[in-house]
């Protein structure tokens, strides 16, 4: 996989991020409106949280129980305020795509480093998959294998084979099936097809 395309790929995951904080920003802005004390909840918020971490900042310790319980209390009231619009707590936060990496195409593991979450290696594998004309499985496969548009008739001369193209594609294709149903056998071995250029 080339770094283009990884880097195409992340360009859609920052624009995919964007796109859902702007639609958050456009959402609390018309409930603002329609509720203008949401926006004070959520300015009280804000304003608790930080001082909350000033205080345990200058006091080195958490002493911030007056803080915290208007904290909650006023998380409870915004709360309410939504369930009573049949809104979800979920509504005040942005609508990601994946909810595991936030559209950012990496998480952190328990170690705390960086790796590529599944989401995005997805979606690499989907394109290396459409890349490989490999899309159209359902109607190329085995099972819509028709063995009689081959010529039945033996011609040394025309194929250089003593039997029949038909006989040889049969031989080929039980061969291929072989090698899929032992694929993970580390001594079955490889298959070559060889040809001429627009053959197939």
């Amino acid at each position: 996989m080339s770094n283009e395309i990884l880097n195409s790929l992340l360009k859609e995951y920052q624009q995919k991020k964007l796109n859902a904080e702007l639609d958050l920003e456009r959402r609390k802005e018309n409930l603002y409106q329609a509720v203008p004390r949401l926006r004070q909840i959520e300015e009280d918020l804000n304003y608790a949280a930080i001082n909350t971490a000033k205080s345990i900042l200058n006091t080195g310790k958490d002493s911030t129980a007056t803080l915290q319980e208007k904290f909650s209390n006023l998380k409870k009231e915004k709360d309410d305020i939504l369930s009573t619009m049949n809104l979800s707590k979920e509504y005040l936060t942005p609508f990601y795509e994946c909810k595991i990496c936030q559209d950012t195409g990496y998480v952190m593991d328990k170690n705390y480093k960086t790796q590529m979450c599944n989401c995005l290696k997805q979606k690499l594998l989907d394109y290396s998959f459409h890349q490989s004309n490999m899309s159209n499985l359902e109607q190329e496969n085995f099972a819509n294998f028709n063995e009689l548009i081959f010529s039945n008739e033996v011609d040394v001369a025309k194929y250089r084979l003593n039997i029949s193209p038909r006989s040889n594609m049969i031989n080929i294709k039980n061969k291929c099936m072989e090698f899929v149903k032992n694929f993970n056998n580390p001594a079955q071995k490889n298959l070559l097809f060889t040809g001429n250029t627009g053959l197939r």
